[in-house]
């Protein structure tokens, strides 16, 4: 190693201590009450940041940025990912980040999955895991591919594949669970749905369709009633991919917000979640796969009221 590569390498892990540092500091200050922390209440760039959103005509707005590549600020470096699992226990070994959700020209949020999961494996062991980070990399939520309920639900619809997700936030002690709808005929749109409980414990249901002419991935979210209160726009000429999401301010709370993230990465990776399912059921149906479940997705399932 030359005396010029060293002293690079000298001066990327000063940069990253002292960074790491800075978060650590941030961190210590919000836990023992002198200030805010940002992820649990919000702060005046919050504030400032959903009321530069709203729009004239009443819709808070958002983009989601995907990459093609590994080359971004929050990866690219010799000890980026180490840090950014130094930052968060959901940053996992293998997560990838691959998108940034960016609002009034700042980021906001950033959207990694778990890479050898999804990439690598096989079978039954092959499980979508997306998350939400904010930009200093707290979590905000994780969306998971449930492969038994997917399972029974397109053994239910004979074969067509029906994906269900799980959703956590933050903001939510509730888990909110989005299901493609086994109703869908060829060239027809797909439609997706899913409720999320407000404060009096009541829920609110919300159906994601798929626009009849969809060239960049449009989906059109309505709620209960049958309006339209929010939109996922895709843009075509995009070399990952581009979505410009409104919604509707009076509805617009931050857990649906949140969900409305994560249903830019369920679409990216739609297609594939569809084409595995098709596989899964056929490889169980005809005997040559023994379907299992790991641990975190079978925690999922566990009974709250069981005796402990």
């Amino acid at each position: 190693m030359t005396d010029s590569s060293a002293a690079v390498i000298a001066r990327e892990a000063e940069a990253a201590a002292n960074e790491a540092a800075r978060d650590a500091r941030a961190e210590v200050i919000a836990r023992s009450g002198n200030a805010p922390a940002a992820d649990e209440a919000p702060t005046r760039r919050d504030r400032k940041l959903a009321e530069e959103s709203k729009n004239k005509d009443g819709w808070l707005k958002f983009v989601a940025d995907i990459w093609i590549t590994n080359l971004n600020s929050v990866e690219f470096g010799v000890y980026k990912h180490a840090r950014n699992r130094a930052k968060s226990r959901q940053f996992t070994k293998d997560m990838d980040v691959f998108g940034e959700i960016i609002e009034n020209g700042e980021r906001t949020g950033l959207l990694a999955y778990r890479k050898d999961l999804w990439k690598d494996k096989q079978g039954t062991d092959k499980r979508l895991v997306v998350k939400l980070f904010s930009e200093n990399l707290n979590w905000r939520a994780t969306m998971d591919l449930m492969l038994a309920r997917s399972l029974a639900q397109t053994f239910g619809a004979r074969g067509l594949p029906v994906t269900t997700y799980s959703i956590n936030t933050t903001d939510d002690n509730y888990v909110i669970y989005l299901e493609r709808s086994a109703n869908k005929w060829p060239l027809l749109p797909e439609y997706f749905s899913f409720f999320l409980i407000d404060d009096s414990g009541n829920p609110d249901f919300y159906v994601l369709r798929r626009d009849v002419i969809n060239l960049g991935g449009d989906y059109t979210l309505y709620d209960q009633k049958g309006e339209i209160v929010g939109y996922l726009d895709g843009h075509v000429l995009t070399l990952g991919g581009y979505w410009t999401c409104h919604v509707k301010q009076g509805v617009a709370d931050r857990r649906l917000m949140t969900v409305m993230k994560m249903l830019v990465s369920m679409i990216l990776f739609n297609g594939g979640c569809r084409r595995h399912m098709k596989q899964l059921y056929r490889d169980v149906k005809s005997g040559r796969l023994e379907a299992t479940i790991e641990r975190q997705e079978n925690d999922l399932y566990m009974n709250p009221r069981r005796v402990r």
